[in-house]
């Protein structure tokens, strides 16, 4: 009996301690080549076109886009923002529409390493996998990862794919109104469309836009640069 549960104990350890430390470390110096959404969607039949790109050749437009529509203390918090957590279940407390408070290194650690879902255990290893990366890679190399990792539509992941698609131009080319045009449909990119948007992406693209102003004049992307 001891020596069965030494072994569970220390198949756990390897399982929710080792393996994520070993792999987040690795991915700190080389791109995740796939994540688990970018396998299920394919398996559904939705294809896969994802191309990597360095933050350092992606236009500074489009972080500050993410932060401005995502997570505007990024550069600031250590991977939660507890005032967004609070104000997201008071407002799904009260019955009105569900509103996330996930941070850009939440959904970091999320799309890469984890599986879509609301479960107590996805989420609590999606506290673990954040605490992991803002450890070992940093905010500029969470926000590399993030850009590059985004589900942008129908098959699309990461900036290079999306603006190649959408605009028939690199990353490094996108303007301040493409990236925000990015931004703005990352809550639902398999329904919202960056072409041809419906009055509410319009609507909230230009909102970005002016919020990464915003994100500009006040040094909040420093940490990215």
């Amino acid at each position: 009996m001891r020596r069965l549960l030494r072994n569970i104990a220390l198949a756990l350890f390897i399982v929710l301690v080792a393996g994520p430390v070993v792999t987040v470390i690795l991915y700190r110096f080389i791109p995740p080549p796939v994540t688990p959404l970018m396998v299920i969607r394919a398996v559904e039949g939705r294809g896969l076109d994802h191309r990597w790109r360095p933050i350092d050749k992606v236009a500074p437009a489009l972080p500050r886009a993410l932060i401005a529509a995502e997570d505007a203390k990024f550069c600031d918090h250590r991977g939660f923002d507890f005032d967004a957590l609070q104000k997201a279940y008071a407002n799904n407390e009260s019955g009105r529409k569900i509103r996330g408070g996930s941070t850009i290194s939440q959904q970091t650690a999320k799309n890469v390493f984890l599986w879509p879902g609301r479960s107590y255990v996805r989420k609590g290893l999606e506290a673990w996998f954040t605490v992991l990366i803002e450890t070992f890679w940093g905010k500029k190399r969470i926000m590399e990862v993030y850009l590059n990792s985004i589900e942008y539509g129908p098959g699309i992941y990461g900036a290079e794919a999306a603006a190649q698609r959408y605009f028939g131009v690199g990353a490094d080319r996108l303007s301040p109104a493409q990236a925000s045009r990015l931004a703005a449909i990352l809550p639902s990119p398999l329904k919202w469309k960056v072409i041809k948007p419906g009055r509410y992406v319009a609507k909230r693209s230009k909102k970005i836009g002016r919020a990464s102003g915003a994100v500009r004049r006040g040094g909040l992307a420093e940490c990215v640069s």
